[in-house]
């Protein structure tokens, strides 16, 4: 089965401390506001509650036409029938995870190194997630790109590069003419007061300082 065409322009991260109950609100907002694609990150949760979590998610998104991307747990995505599995550095390496998910399913890498992102465009990602562009409290192990490097990366690699680490309205404009595809964000969105509407000045800015 081919891939369905996928849009990652504003890809929402969640964030786990949300209940689920508030989490499946803000994602339906937050899409109603522009949001293209949902990933659910879930670091500390038993395999069972991000499965349940997922399940849930997966019938919300399939609603609304967005697709599903798991971090890191390839059984998840399977178990749920999600879109697609995003993956980092030291998770399984993505030849073995592509001898096991389905031909259809978008496989993403998070990458921090020109070097990095070369090798997973050859090992057949999707896309690749490319950060930390900004300081971001959300992860607090995550590497800060070098000077340059997100450039480095999108002008090197032809599948599509999604910036991500402290995202926001007011400093995605600093990323103009970079290349990117997209922005992934947590906490721009999660912690706004209305979703709908961080969601819709982030998509409009996105657009307007990426193309």
């Amino acid at each position: 089965m081919k891939k369905v065409p996928f849009d990652l322009s504003l890809y929402l991260v969640t964030e786990e401390s949300l209940a689920v109950e508030d989490m499946t609100t803000i994602i339906t907002e937050a899409v109603s506001g522009g949001v293209t694609a949902v990933q659910l990150r879930e670091k500390q949760a038993s395999s069972l509650t991000f499965y349940q979590k997922a399940s849930l998610l997966k019938g919300v998104l399939d609603e609304l036409s967005i697709p599903l991307i798991i971090n890191d747990r390839v059984d998840i995505a399977l178990a749920v029938g999600a879109d697609g599995i995003h993956v980092g550095q030291d998770d399984l390496p993505l030849p073995i995870i592509k001898t096991l998910v389905p031909d259809n399913m978008i496989i993403g890498v998070s990458v921090s190194t020109l070097e990095e992102a070369l090798e997973a465009e050859n090992n057949g990602a999707d896309y690749i997630g490319v950060g930390s562009v900004f300081p971001t409290k959300t992860k607090q192990d995550a590497t800060a790109l070098k000077k340059g490097e997100l450039e480095r990366i999108c002008h090197s690699t032809s599948i599509p590069a999604v910036a991500i680490g402290g995202i926001t309205a007011d400093n995605i404009k600093r990323l103009s003419k970079s290349g990117i595809a997209g922005a992934a964000v947590v906490s721009a969105i999660t912690q706004a007061k209305n979703p709908m509407d961080a969601a819709t000045l982030l998509s409009y800015t996105i657009k307007r300082f990426t193309n």
